[in-house]
């Protein structure tokens, strides 16, 4: 399955790192060098969560930052005991 937010459609994007050598001209230097650009990907933080959805608990991918905002909610904690029900 792809990693992908089913609410907000966050995905996995490609992009680079850099690597640079030398000191900064702020400090004295003569200027950052680029020696290096490598391939990354950045990943989003997903998380399979259970969700009310219509009235229906299902199972979501969702980004942790919907699950902090509160967006996404949740259902009701199961009473596993039956005598603490009463």
């Amino acid at each position: 399955m792809p990693r992908v937010c089913q609410f907000s459609g966050k995905k996995t994007k490609s992009g680079r790192t850099y690597t640079t050598r030398g000191l900064a001209k702020s400090k004295g230097g003569v200027g950052k060098k680029t020696t290096g650009k490598t391939l990354r990907r950045f990943r989003p933080n997903i998380q399979k969560v259970r969700a009310v959805i219509n009235g229906r608990t299902v199972r979501v991918k969702v980004t942790a930052k919907l699950l902090r905002r509160g967006i996404i909610e949740k259902p009701q904690k199961r009473n596993y005991n039956p005598e603490m029900a009463e």
